[in-house]
C-alpha cells in the first residue's frame, strides 16, 4: 500500500493507492496540531500502519512557522562588521513608489546578532584568519546563555572558501553539543550577502520546528509498526527521506502546492499534454505554475513573507483567493476577495462553526454551484441559510440579491486568478493560450472554465480525485537532490573548461549527498548554469546537457545564452557584447521505479437529475450528475455540475465534456469544435 498525506490550511488530504485501485479521504486539518489531522486521516481510512510500504508526506509546518513566527529562539553570526545586514536588507527600486511599504521583519533579532573576526576575500583566499580563542571567550558563552535552540552561520564570501565556517561551526559543537548549527555554505553556495543570509537564517528558524515534527511523525509510526519508507515533500517538487529533510527543513516551504504541481503534470502527461498551467484552489489560497515540455518551471528568484530565499523552488505563484477567503468591502467602498481567510477554524459561515464572515464557499453555496447536502461526498453537509446570512450585509451594501453579489464575488476572485496566472506566464514569455488548464483542489474546478475563457485557453483538463491531487503528487513524485554555487567568469574560450570543472565538484558532492540519504539506483542529473550580458543585475537560467559537456565550445555556450535570453526578453541573441556565468545549479534525481496510477474514485455513481444554478448574473437549468455520467463516449453540454467526493465540476454554458481513456475530463468550448 502506497499512501500519501498532504497536510493543508483547511483540508488533511489522503490516497491510498494499491493493486485494488484508488481509495481518498478528505478530513478537516487540525492548524495548532498538523500531525494529529495527518493521523487523524490515517485512522480514518483504516489502512493498518504495518501495510504501508510507501508514506509520502507534505505539510505546512515549515510555512506557518515562518509566517505566524512559530519558530523557536535562534542566533545569527556574521563577519565582523556585517551584523546588520539582515535589518538593512536590499533596496528594491521596484518599491520606491509604494508608500506603504514597510521592511520585511528578519526572524532574528538585532540582540541576537553575533560577529566574529575573520575575513575572506572575493577570491577565496584569507585576509585575516579566524581566531578560535576569541570565539571560545565572546561567542560561545554568549550562544550558552542566549536560550538559543540553533544558530545560522553567514561569513562573507563562505560561498566561494566555507573553510571558516566550518571551523566556527567544529568550535560551536564541541561546546555546545545540543545546539542545531546551519553553515550558508551547507544551504547555498551563492553570492549576494543578504539573500544568502536570509536563506540561512531560514533555514536555521524552520530546522527545530521540521526536526520535532518529523521525530514525532515517526515516532508515531514506528508505535503502529511502520516499516516502509517514510518521506516527505519539497518546495523544488521532489521528495526527501524522512531523516534527510530533518537537516533540510528549508526545503519544504512549498511541499503542498510543489506536490500538486507534480501530481498535475504525471497525470495530465497520461492524456498525452505536456504544456499545462496549473490551477489549485484550496481552503486558503490559489496557486498556479507553468509546466512546459511536462517539466514544471524553477525559480531561484523566491520570498515568504517579504523575506528572499535563494534556492531552487518549483515557481509557484499564490493569491488570497480560496474557498475560505473572506469577502468584504474595502474603504473606498470597492469589494474584495481575500488575502484574508476564515481557514479551517472556524472556518466559512456554511461550515456551521461559528463562523460568520462570508467567503468565496458561501458565494458558492448561494449560487448552488456547491450543493451543501454533497460537499465531500455528503460527509459534511453545509448550512445553506448560515452562507445566506453572511452574504446579506454585502449584498444590501450594494444594493443587489443575495445571488448577485456571491456571483460578483467569485468572478472577482476569478479576475485576481487570471492575473496571477498572467504573471507567470505572459510576463514571462509563455502565451497562455499555447497551454491546457488543469485545475484541482476542492474549488478548482470550479472556477476553471470561467479562468480559462479569460486568459484565451482552449482546453481544460481535469483529473479524477482532482480534490486531492496534491496528495497524489506527493506519491508521484521522485527524490530530488540540489546543489548550488557561484563561479563567476567569462564567455571565452577557457569558459568551457571552467564549466567542465564546476560540473565535475558539483556532481561529485552531490552524489555523496544522495548516497548519505539513502539514495540510489538510474539517477539522473540535470545542470543549469546563470547567465547574463556583463553588466547585468540579474541572470538567465540555462540548461546544459551534462552528456554534451565533453564537446562544449565557448560558441555554443554563447549561443545557448542567447536563446535563452530571447526566450526570456525577446531580445539578445543577436547582441555582441560580452557575457559571464555566475552560478550553477546541479540536481541529482532518483526517479519512481514505477509511477502511481490516479484512477476514477469509487461512489460517484449520482442519479441524473437537474438544477438550477446562478451564472452570469441569472439562474439557468443544467445537468446534475456523478462524475462518472461522463462516459462512454458521452459529451456533457454546459450548464452542468458534475460531482465526485472530493471536489465538484461546473461546465458553464459554451463549454463541454468528455472523459478520456486516463479517466480524465477534457473540457473545450464549443467554438473549438466549429
Amino acid at each position: 500500500m502506497r499512501i500519501g498525506v498532504e497536510v493543508g490550511g483547511t483540508f488533511t488530504d489522503l490516497v491510498a493507492i494499491d493493486d485494488e485501485g484508488v481509495r481518498v479521504l478528505k478530513v478537516p486539518s487540525t492548524p495548532r496540531n498538523p500531525d494529529q489531522g495527518a493521523f487523524a486521516a490515517l485512522t480514518e481510512s483504516g489502512i493498518p500502519i504495518e501495510a504501508i510500504e510507501d508514506l509520502a508526506h507534505g505539510s505546512t509546518v515549515a510555512t506557518n512557522a515562518v509566517l505566524e513566527r512559530k519558530g523557536f529562539p535562534i542566533a545569527f553570526v556574521t563577519t565582523a562588521g556585517f551584523r546588520d545586514i539582515l535589518t538593512l536588507q536590499r533596496h528594491g527600486r521596484s518599491r520606491i513608489y509604494d508608500l506603504e511599504y514597510r521592511q520585511p521583519t528578519p526572524v532574528v533579532d538585532r540582540a541576537a546578532s553575533f560577529e566574529v573576526a575573520e575575513r575572506i576575500v572575493a577570491d577565496g583566499s584569507v585576509l585575516e584568519p579566524l581566531d578560535p580563542a576569541a570565539v571560545e571567550r565572546d561567542l560561545i558563552p554568549a550562544l550558552r546563555d542566549g536560550g538559543f535552540e540553533a544558530v545560522a552561520i553567514c561569513l562573507l564570501n563562505a560561498y566561494v572558501n566555507p573553510a571558516h565556517e566550518q571551523a566556527l561551526k567544529a568550535l560551536i559543537r564541541r561546546h555546545l553539543p545540543d545546539l542545531l548549527v546551519t553553515l550558508s555554505s551547507e544551504v547555498t553556495r551563492e553570492f549576494r550577502e543578504f539573500e544568502r543570509a536570509s536563506t540561512t537564517t531560514l533555514s536555521a528558524y524552520v530546522q527545530p520546528v521540521m526536526d520535532r515534527y518529523i521525530a514525532r511523525f515517526e515516532e508515531r509510526l514506528a508505535e503502529g509498526g511502520f516499516r516502509g519508507r517514510f518521506s516527505v515533500m519539497q518546495s523544488n517538487g521532489g521528495r526527501l527521506p524522512g531523516v534527510a529533510m530533518r537537516e533540510n527543513a528549508i526545503t519544504a516551504l512549498l511541499s503542498g502546492p510543489a506536490a500538486g504541481v507534480m501530481g498535475a503534470a504525471r497525470q495530465a502527461a497520461r492524456s498525452g499534454f505536456e504544456n499545462l498551467i496549473t490551477l489549485d484552489i484550496g481552503g486558503t489560497s490559489t496557486d498556479v505554475c507553468v509546466v512546459t515540455g511536462g517539466r514544471p518551471q524553477l525559480t531561484q528568484e523566491f520570498g515568504i513573507d517579504g523575506l528572499p530565499v535563494r534556492l531552487p523552488v518549483l515557481d509557484i505563484n499564490t493569491v488570497g483567493a480560496g474557498g475560505g477567503s473572506i469577502i468584504w468591502v474595502d474603504d473606498g467602498g470597492m469589494l474584495r476577495v481575500g488575502p484574508q481567510s476564515a481557514g479551517a477554524e472556524p472556518g466559512p459561515a456554511c461550515y456551521g462553526r461559528g463562523g460568520t464572515l462570508p467567503t468565496l464557499t458561501d458565494a458558492h453555496v448561494v449560487r448552488r454551484t456547491i450543493r451543501p447536502e454533497a460537499f465531500l461526498g455528503g460527509q459534511m453537509p453545509l448550512d445553506a441559510e448560515a452562507a445566506r446570512r453572511a452574504l446579506e450585509p454585502i449584498a444590501a451594501r450594494f444594493g443587489m440579491s443575495v445571488e448577485e453579489a456571491a456571483d460578483s464575488a467569485v468572478q472577482l476572485a476569478n479576475a485576481n486568478i487570471v492575473r496571477a496566472i498572467q504573471l507567470i506566464s505572459t510576463q514571462r514569455g509563455h502565451d497562455p493560450r499555447d497551454y491546457v488548464l488543469i485545475p484541482y483542489g476542492g474549488a478548482g474546478p470550479l472556477h476553471a472554465a470561467a479562468v480559462a475563457a479569460d486568459l484565451g485557453m482552449r482546453s481544460i483538463v481535469v483529473p479524477p480525485n482532482s480534490g486531492v491531487l496534491s496528495a497524489y503528487g506527493l506519491l508521484a513524485s521522485d527524490f530530488v537532490l540540489y546543489d548550488n554555487m557561484t563561479r563567476r567568469a567569462p564567455v571565452d574560450e577557457a569558459a568551457p573548461d571552467v564549466v567542465r570543472a564546476v560540473f565535475a565538484d558539483m556532481k561529485t558532492r552531490a552524489l555523496e549527498r544522495a548516497w548519505a540519504m539513502g539514495l540510489g539506483g538510474d539517477l539522473r542529473i540535470s545542470f543549469v548554469a546563470d547567465m547574463r550580458f556583463v553588466g547585468q543585475a540579474f541572470e538567465v537560467p540555462v540548461e546544459l546537457d551534462p552528456e554534451a559537456l565533453g564537446t562544449l565550445d565557448a560558441a555554443a555556450l554563447r549561443r545557448l545564452f542567447g536563446e535563452a535570453h530571447e526566450r526570456v526578453y525577446f531580445f539578445g541573441a543577436a547582441l555582441d557584447k560580452p557575457v559571464e556565468t555566475v552560478s550553477f545549479r546541479l540536481g541529482i534525481i532518483a526517479p519512481l521505479a514505477r509511477t502511481p496510477v490516479l484512477t476514477e474514485p469509487a461512489g460517484t455513481d449520482l442519479p441524473e437529475t437537474r438544477i438550477d444554478l446562478f451564472l452570469d448574473r441569472a439562474w439557468r437549468s443544467g445537468l446534475m450528475a456523478g462524475r462518472t455520467a461522463v462516459t462512454g463516449g458521452r459529451v456533457v453540454e454546459g450548464p452542468a455540475l458534475l460531482e465526485d467526493p472530493t471536489s465538484t465540476l461546473l461546465v458553464p454554458p459554451g463549454w463541454s465534456g468528455r472523459r478520456d481513456d486516463a479517466d480524465n475530463i477534457i473540457l473545450t468550448r464549443e467554438a473549438d469544435h466549429a
